[in-house]
């Protein structure tokens, strides 16, 4: 099916797309601080900047959206019909950096949790962000022993 909109609106439509402070984000950051977790948001010294990063914990959270970062077997990421070229480039682009983010904070010590927008719907909250605590907690007595 074509796009609806012209360019001049896709465009429009797509440069208000927000990088930061997305709802799976603060769905996530509201979660923890609930349960007493401490973070702090994008510190640009931690490689990759991840959306959350847990200092006490070692760990850095990246909370990402099927679409933009490829979620793999995922009904929320379709490629567009329009421009395939386009978004398959960009999502490879998106998914290469990310890997390298992930492996370079690996290297560094930290622990990486990544987080899909799909799993952080009502239903399964809880059960996300509960093995989320589960691996925060291991990760803590790694870090203390």
């Amino acid at each position: 099916m074509p796009d609806v909109l012209t360019p001049a609106q896709r465009h429009r439509c797509m440069s208000h797309i927000r990088s930061k402070a997305t709802k799976p984000e603060i769905t996530v950051r509201k979660w923890l601080w609930a349960h007493g977790y401490r973070y702090r948001l994008n510190v640009k010294s931690v490689p990759g900047k991840p959306d959350i990063v847990m200092r006490r914990y070692r760990t850095a959270i990246f909370v990402n959206g099927c679409f933009w970062h490829g979620h793999e077997g995922c009904k929320q990421f379709v490629l567009p019909k329009t421009n395939t070229d386009f978004w398959q480039t960009k999502i490879a682009r998106n998914r290469e950096r990310d890997q390298r983010n992930y492996d370079e904070l690996t290297h560094a010590g930290w622990q990486v949790i990544v987080l899909w927008q799909c799993k952080l719907t009502k239903q399964e909250l809880e059960t996300t962000m509960q093995q989320v605590a589960v691996t925060l907690n291991q990760n803590l007595l790694k870090i203390l022993k």
